[in-house]
């Protein structure tokens, strides 16, 4: 697991290097042009022209391929959770993730397993300045997240002050507590590069805090659905790798500056 994460973390952080390297480029040639637009034309230098561009406005759908394939190598761990955002300006978008999860977590004390959906409404704001037809996007963005689930106390372990004799064997329960919800807020980081027409890959990272908590009663929830381990407190953190696609359903025209040679 410590591995995996290792991987993922690595591999967001070279994309996240590449993209903005790709980004510093593109705005020392727009740079270039903007000074060559000030010094007097003569017959021999390019002039500068506009050139009409269009950029897609739509809804784009997607699957976290983390939660998806982590169930393969975790015994303990069943999950989907489906990603979705629609773009409202240039630079805002709707975003919303929905999701499912079964979670076994074994602590010191207590085995107990959660089960439940969740949902997570925002927006994102796109930081990349994109040129031409590129259709990136290093985002951040804020979240509100709600979750109804389910906890079953699979076993347990009294506390012993005085463990002379050595501690004492788990018990186990079985007993199961239903109609549990939180809720909580999220800053989220991330990625998305286009790889192929429509074809969007990403990552995204969040910050989590913990609002509303609805326990069992005998004993905290040590997972919640979508929020993911609560660490005894309020904060959890996520993370998500996404591969998704994207519905374009109108397009926007706006201007941008060309260089035109002259003929000779």
């Amino acid at each position: 697991m410590k591995h995996t994460l290792k991987y993922f973390f690595s591999i967001s952080l070279l994309f996240s290097m590449l993209l903005v390297h790709a980004q510093e480029t593109t705005k020392k040639d727009i740079v270039q042009i903007d000074e060559k637009a000030k010094t007097k034309p003569s017959p021999q230098q390019a002039k500068i022209d506009t050139l009409p561009k269009t950029d897609r406005y739509g809804l784009r759908v997607g699957v976290d391929l983390y939660k998806l394939t982590r169930g393969f190598y975790d015994k303990d761990y069943k999950g989907v959770e489906f990603t979705g955002d629609f773009r409202l300006t240039k630079k805002y978008y709707l975003a919303a993730e929905l999701g499912f999860e079964d979670k076994t977590t074994d602590d010191d004390r207590l085995n107990s397993s959660a089960t439940g959906t969740y949902i997570k409404g925002g927006f994102d704001y796109n930081t990349y300045q994109n040129w031409l037809d590129m259709e990136n996007l290093i985002t951040i963005g804020l979240r509100g997240g709600f979750s109804t689930f389910s906890q079953q106390l699979n076993s347990y372990k009294i506390y012993n002050p005085n463990p002379y004799w050595g501690e004492q064997p788990s018990i186990v329960s079985g007993e199961k507590y239903n109609g549990l919800t939180a809720a909580w807020l999220e800053v989220a980081a991330g990625v998305k590069a286009k790889v192929f027409n429509n074809i969007f890959v990403g990552f995204a990272v969040q910050l989590k805090l913990l609002v509303s908590n609805k326990e069992p009663g005998n004993f905290e929830n040590l997972y919640i659905p979508g929020f993911n381990r609560t660490y005894d407190g309020n904060f959890g953190v996520g993370f998500n790798y996404t591969v998704s696609y994207f519905i374009p359903l109108y397009k926007k025209k706006v201007i941008v500056p060309e260089i035109v040679t002259p003929k000779k």
